[in-house]
């Protein structure tokens, strides 16, 4: 009999956490061909989660925990449930019970019996979430698009089951900067998606914040491309072009040029595209500084039900 390890991110999640048990339990009752395991990760809650992922452990003996020793992100929380999951098929979860359980049987027959590596949940819309999140959304998707090269279609989220050829393939990418959609879309294989529509949270608060989804999107361009670099040095050339031309501009034509007022703001136009740039190719040397140190993606605190 398949086995299919659901892995479930958690960060202050008391408030929803029963309720996602009882209605994923529920959906995987379905499946008749294969067995169930809840791999549930407390990414450093600070609320009683980690108190509930233990009630659970000891009621059901397939629901397994890892707490974290602080929060180190939804990204290492993926990976760390998929480094402990033992199933054929590994799927990714929030707790929140927007990734509907429902679809568990649907993804299961895709994988098992279409030739499918993947099945994924895509959103259809965005119902629920605000005009500007929604329009920052869809203008990060096409950005991303263009400038890494790689399949990430607006919508498409951590939503998926997967065999165990691409877990594997997944956990091979050890590096300490996770980028997962991009990382999905790295290791390739054939991926089915079932579209839809978007739900509010069950209970609790979104964690995601404009500021925390802004480091995101930048983490995931900086990841997985080189374009905003080359964009620096490009610029950079420009700017000394338009320098020369300034300059000859101000020999011919001195007497009919703006004063000193014109040129300090130039300057400072010209000091910030410069400090800018700079903050990119930063960007990138403290990626790869802290590449460099070894340090593990996530730290174990406690386990239970292993």
């Amino acid at each position: 009999m398949d086995k299919i390890s659901i892995i479930v991110p958690c960060y202050n999640e008391e408030k929803v956490l029963s309720a996602f048990y009882r209605e994923t339990t529920a959906a995987v009752k379905d499946i008749t061909d294969a067995e169930c395991e809840f791999i549930f990760v407390d990414d450093g809650s600070r609320d009683r989660t980690l108190e509930i992922l233990h009630s659970l452990s000891l009621a059901d003996e397939r629901c397994k925990y890892i707490s974290f020793s602080r929060n180190f992100g939804k990204e290492a929380a993926m990976y760390a449930g998929l480094q402990n999951a033992s199933g054929d098929y590994c799927v990714f979860m929030d707790a929140d019970l927007q990734h509907p359980p429902k679809l568990l049987k649907e993804m299961y027959n895709v994988v098992k019996n279409e030739g499918y590596d993947c099945c994924a949940g895509l959103r259809e819309d965005r119902e629920g979430e605000g005009h500007m999140r929604n329009f920052l959304s869809h203008a990060f998707y096409k950005i991303i698009g263009r400038l890494c090269r790689l399949d990430m279609t607006d919508g498409a989220g951590d939503f998926r089951m997967m065999n165990r050829t691409m877990a594997d393939s997944i956990l091979e990418l050890k590096e300490y900067n996770r980028y997962m959609k991009g990382i999905f879309s790295f290791v390739g294989f054939d991926t089915k998606w079932i579209p839809f529509h978007n739900v509010e949270r069950a209970a609790g608060e979104t964690k995601w914040t404009f500021r925390s989804l802004f480091r995101y999107a930048l983490d995931g361009i900086l990841s997985f491309s080189s374009a905003p670099a080359t964009l620096a040095g490009t610029a950079g050339f420009f700017l000394i072009a338009a320098a020369f031309i300034i300059g000859i501009a101000t020999l011919l034509i001195r007497h009919s040029l703006p004063g000193l007022t014109l040129v300090i703001c130039l300057l400072f136009f010209l000091s910030g595209i410069q400090m800018f740039f700079i903050a990119i190719l930063g960007q990138y040397i403290a990626r790869d500084y802290m590449e460099s140190k070894k340090r593990p993606i996530y730290i174990i605190k406690k386990k239970g039900g292993f």
